[in-house]
């Protein structure tokens, strides 16, 4: 703690205390709903009556309540807008009296390495606002802990990152250079904020009415150090661009191809390591393309059988391996016979606990992170589990008990959950076939049977509607 001149203590009176009653799904059993929480977060008042927070400070909310500055009476807020992958919220409050005497804060720019900010906000455990200084130490791509599976541009400092700080602004000049967002395992005195470029992307993006999120080249790279490599792709010695070794999406391939180097990305020389020299930090050059709009097209130069070509790529939001990373959206499910389906996902198998690899088939953990890269003539768009059987005379007599991966049901493979569905409804033999993987495993369950009694067990375990689609 330390002391605030008049012109450093102006910003508090913008920054706003967040608490939230919040309620997850259950991701094993898709119907239920996890106990409701109390958490508290910061927020703080941007241009347009719109306050600026993290989205995990909101998620799953069921009220928010926000508080201003030395006004003890809370405020209902609702979320406009959240981005999953970049960790920020837009919250709007009805009732005008909250904005009563309160500016919003400008955006500043990107803070330099060994500069000094102040961090505002309301950790756990107080009513009232607190400052910390801190020095930004380090300024690179860094995974994003709410989406799980996306790496954007990250400040770190020293200044104490706490919980109930985050989505609380920090400031450097009387202006806004980063939202306070998550700390480091195993870092000592080491947190991170996001930095004014993601909050700019994340506004634009929601101009529209729509939130999209940042865009991906699409490719996977690999480095030019090695000089038989360059002179197998005729690539001047001169410490420039990374070979595209895997292409993600199809539609890319019309623009690009593997052994294309990347030479420039924007106006971003790219480097023989996949680098780029951004604001005189070194940065991974998926930064320059996050730099776009979802659709945009992005310039490259390129180095293609030994000339250099301008190619204009499209980028768009990947959502090839959205599973793979946390969901913020309702599980999707199906009920048949006591039989839970639902999708395989990072979510899904999470709810087995912090040692889930070591408790799942190696098949599944390949199904999911690794099918679509290595063998993407057989990746399925929607791997789904046999979650749940819930006990009932008709299925007696199946020995899986969940936890495992549907291959077939009568003799159709399962793509996506709503194949489960279609298998069931047309098949017109007295006995459902289910076939499970990796090991083949095949169960039976009687058609007339299952139809029967497939309201009752709904009823008995309080499932209101057999799917969620």
């Amino acid at each position: 703690m330390f002391a605030l001149t008049a012109a450093a203590a102006e910003p508090e009176r913008s920054v706003i205390q967040i608490t939230v009653f919040s309620q997850a799904p259950r991701w094993d059993v898709p119907w239920q709903w996890q106990n409701v929480g109390r958490s508290g977060g910061t927020g703080f008042l941007i241009r347009g009556r719109k306050i600026m927070t993290n989205a995990h400070v909101v998620n799953w909310a069921r009220q928010i309540l926000v508080k201003r500055p030395g006004d003890p009476r809370p405020y209902l807020a609702r979320v406009t807008f959240a981005g999953a992958d970049c960790d920020l919220a837009l919250l709007e409050v009805e009732d005008e009296r909250f904005y009563q005497d309160m500016e919003p804060l400008e955006i500043g720019d990107l803070p330099e390495v060994r500069s000094t900010v102040v961090t505002y906000g309301y950790p756990m455990g107080g009513e009232q606002i607190s400052y910390t200084r801190g020095v930004v130490s380090r300024i690179e791509l860094q995974p994003y802990v709410n989406i799980g599976n996306r790496s954007l541009l990250a400040v770190q400092t020293d200044a104490a990152i706490n919980p109930g700080n985050s989505g609380g602004p920090v400031i450097q000049d009387d202006k806004v250079v980063g939202v306070a967002f998550q700390g480091q395992p195993g870092l000592e005195n080491a947190g991170f904020f996001i930095p004014p470029n993601v909050m700019r992307h994340f506004l634009k993006d929601v101009e529209d009415g729509v939130y999209h999120g940042f865009p991906q080249a699409g490719v996977k790279l690999t480095d030019t150090f090695n000089p038989a490599l360059r002179e197998m792709l005729q690539l001047p010695d001169e410490d420039r661009g990374t070979r595209i070794d895997f292409i993600v999406p199809d539609a890319t391939k019309e623009f690009l191809k593997v052994d294309d180097v990347i030479l420039q990305v924007g106006d971003y020389p790219v480097a023989s390591d996949g680098t780029i020299t951004y604001r005189n930090n070194i940065v991974n050059m998926g930064m320059a393309v996050s730099e776009y709009q979802h659709g945009d097209k992005v310039p490259l130069k390129v180095w293609r059988k030994g000339e250099e070509l301008e190619v204009e790529l499209p980028v768009f939001v990947l959502t090839d391996d959205r599973a793979t990373g946390n969901q913020y959206t309702l599980p999707r499910y199906y009920v048949y016979g006591g039989l839970v389906f639902t999708p395989l996902s990072r979510d899904y198998l999470t709810t087995l606990g912090g040692s889930w690899m070591d408790n799942v088939s190696q098949d599944i953990v390949h199904e999911l992170y690794y099918r679509r890269d290595m063998e993407p003539e057989k990746k399925r768009t929607e791997p789904i589990m046999l979650s749940e059987v819930l006990t009932h005379p008709v299925n007696i007599n199946f020995e899986v008990k969940g936890r495992v991966m549907v291959d077939k049901i009568n003799g159709i493979r399962i793509d996506k959950l709503e194949d489960v569905i279609r298998a069931f409804d047309t098949n017109t033999n007295a006995q459902h076939l289910i076939e499970f993987s990796p090991m083949n495993h095949l169960e039976g369950l009687d058609r007339a049977d299952a139809d029967q009694a497939n309201p009752a067990i709904l009823s008995q375990f309080g499932i209101t509607s057999d799917r969620r689609l």
